[in-house]
């Protein structure tokens, strides 16, 4: 029988909460209406949303094509890096769907430097599904080099970027073997004490 953790009785929910937070419901401040505020909001959410189904499957199959093994924290970034950091999946949506396409027989579990985290590559299946569907995926990266190409002349394109390297930071930090609550309510400080600041200017 494995031994006792008392910290791992806690990740599931702190892995919970990563999701949440990264699916755009944040961490919550007060503020003077008594609303809630905070990181990762609704818009972030909505731009979470235009890519689903088969359009992202074929898209992560395609980013794994060009550069394999990636675990999942590198496979939003490249969706970030693509779209200028116009779109990324959420963990939520992601890691689901990797497993999905481990299921399918398209990706397998890969050796990365360090062995930290779980990294993917194309199984021959998958390199087969990628040369068959290469014009729906250039499409599709086409979109995202799209919203590259917008987000550049935004002028919040810089909010946009440390938003989302502040998002998944916290993310990392709560889905990390040992978070327990007393880190969980350090992170939700240091966002709150950013927002308030924020409000400030």
């Amino acid at each position: 029988m494995r031994g006792c953790n008392p910290r791992g009785r806690n990740s599931g929910k702190f892995a919970a909460m990563a999701a949440a937070f990264a699916a755009g419901g944040g961490f919550s401040h007060r503020s003077g209406h008594g609303q809630r505020g905070g990181f990762g909001g609704g818009e972030g959410g909505r731009r979470g949303k235009r890519f689903v189904g088969e359009e992202l499957r074929l898209m992560v199959l395609g980013l794994l094509a060009e550069t394999a093994p990636q675990h999942g924290y590198q496979l939003i970034r490249s969706f970030a890096e693509k779209s200028g950091d116009a779109y990324s999946p959420s963990p939520g949506v992601l890691y689901p769907l990797l497993t999905l396409l481990a299921d399918m027989g398209l990706v397998e579990e890969a050796a990365a430097e360090g062995g930290s985290r779980r990294s993917y590559a194309l199984t021959d299946a998958g390199k087969t599904e990628v040369e068959a569907r290469q014009a729906e995926i250039t499409a599709a990266f086409a979109r995202l080099a799209g919203m590259a190409e917008q987000a550049g002349r935004a002028d919040a394109a810089p909010v946009r970027r440390a938003m989302m390297n502040l998002r998944t930071a916290s993310i990392q930090r709560l889905t990390r073997d040992g978070t327990d609550a007393e880190t969980a309510f350090a992170i939700a400080a240091l966002l709150d004490d950013a927002a308030q600041k924020i409000e400030r200017l």
